[in-house]
């Protein structure tokens, strides 16, 4: 491997890889405290370092990506170099979070339950284990019935913070997750909740043109509004 190769994957690993880590971090801290859109937004933002990551390692051109997970996952899997082997529950989740994630400033109307934590947990395993150049990872399932198996990353930020007892963010990490830590679980005991919260837009589409006038808008939530008013 050239210097360069080199340098190019150390980017991947720590600009992508290990700000996704601490990204998922954020957002199970926040999906136990009920931060719904802080949830989706963190949770948003953890699976599209992932997939970026997945990118560059495989050396995928993806400049055009931006913020669009499911124009990420397309060009994974049609790049010809790997196709992604993800569980219908995670094509769903990152199906949701395309749509409310990037919606930070509460532009659109959102929902959550507290079992998405679990749900989390599964797409971040899921994604993560492509998100190295151990090839032998990439061959680890999920099997029903089966806990799901100890998956190490050499050098990887979250192994780094489950090792270290004294890490501040291992008890966040660690609480309840079926899917990272030192023991096998088959059983978590979630709080149990369900939210969902009307944007102001969507309660007063009248009111866009004047919003529009001082903050920006993405033009397809801008569209959607127009459209949402007109019925």
């Amino acid at each position: 491997m050239k210097l360069d190769d080199e340098l190019v994957n150390d980017f991947a690993v720590r600009s992508f890889r290990d700000v996704a880590d601490a990204d998922y971090i954020a957002a199970r801290m926040a999906c136990r405290a009920t931060l719904l859109t802080q949830f989706l937004w963190a949770s948003q933002q953890a699976v599209e370092k992932y997939l970026k990551c997945i990118l560059l390692l495989n050396r995928i051109p993806a400049t055009e990506v931006f913020h669009d997970l499911e124009k990420a996952l397309t060009k994974i899997n049609d790049s010809g170099h790997l196709a992604l082997d993800l569980t219908a529950r995670t094509k769903n989740f990152i199906e949701m979070l395309d749509q409310y994630g990037p919606c930070r400033y509460f532009e659109v109307s959102n929902f959550g339950f507290g079992a998405d934590l679990i749900t989390l947990d599964r797409a971040v395993w899921e994604l993560r284990r492509y998100c190295t150049l151990a090839k032998e990872l990439h061959h680890d399932k999920l099997r029903n019935g089966f806990s799901a198996p100890r998956l190490r990353i050499s050098g990887g930020y979250l192994e780094k913070i489950i090792d270290d007892v004294k890490n501040q963010a291992r008890g966040p990490l660690l609480w309840q997750n079926a899917f990272f830590g030192t023991r096998a679980r088959k059983i978590v005991k979630l709080r149990k909740w369900f939210q969902a919260n009307n944007a102001p837009l969507y309660l007063n589409p009248q009111i866009l043109d004047e919003v529009s006038m001082y903050v920006h808008l993405p033009k397809q939530v801008k569209a959607a509004y127009r459209e949402h008013s007109k019925q």
